[in-house]
């Protein structure tokens, strides 16, 4: 299902800040050399929408689960102010070293800590203190439930989580394998949270923000 038509989407392109050289160069990449694995990449104004609301929120700590090669880091990092930090959960040493080589293209690097173990454990690891402004969650859909638990209780209340692929291109209406049931789950738990404020946006496949209140 097209969430959104097709000429849409490029209207959308068009009309949005433009990608620079080396968000150009990083999505090239990563067709050339993983394929039909470079669908996991989050497309481009989507990236800008996330370098808005790091802005608009006035973040200086984040958090991302899920960083592939690097693209939504890089867009996450250039809302922090000089002296912010964004904390990169992986499991993927091959993903992230493409990563690596874009952030410090992109003059990012010192803002961001990547994490490479499963993300559960690294979030579990941190101090339970409000310590998070942002928080970007794209990864594996069944630890979805598992990534926000870890990650409320850290975030600051006004706090905003961005939760992707919350449309399932559409399966949700109809899941079809563990990975739509998790998200269409989740969908009806942060609904139904009192810890949040959550609104669900037709954004290319469904992008939720999850504000804590």
């Amino acid at each position: 299902m097209d969430i959104v038509d097709p000429a849409i989407n490029d209207y959308l392109l068009a009309h949005s800040e433009p990608a620079d050289e080396v968000l150009r160069d990083l999505a090239e990449q990563t067709r050339r050399e993983l394929g039909g694995r470079a669908g996991m990449q989050i497309s481009h104004d989507e990236g800008e929408l996330l370098t808005m609301l790091v802005r608009i929120t006035g973040a200086r700590r984040a958090v991302e689960v899920g960083t592939f090669t690097g693209y939504s880091s890089i867009c996450i990092a250039r809302g922090l102010p000089d002296d912010g930090h964004l904390l990169c959960c992986d499991v993927s040493e091959e993903w992230t070293s493409v990563a690596r080589d874009y952030w410090s293209r992109a003059g990012v690097a010192d803002k961001i800590e990547l994490r490479i173990a499963p993300a559960v454990e690294t979030l579990r690891s941190l101090p339970t203190e409000e310590s998070f402004d942002f928080a970007f969650i794209d990864a594996d859909k069944v630890g979805y439930p598992a990534y926000v638990e870890e990650i409320l209780p850290r975030l600051r209340p006004g706090g905003l989580m961005v939760l992707d692929n919350m449309l399932r291109d559409g399966r949700v209406l109809a899941p079809e394998g563990d990975d739509d049931r998790a998200i269409d789950e989740l969908n009806r738990a942060l609904v139904a949270d009192e810890r949040v404020d959550v609104v669900l946006l037709p954004v290319r496949d469904g992008v939720s923000l999850a504000r804590k209140r």
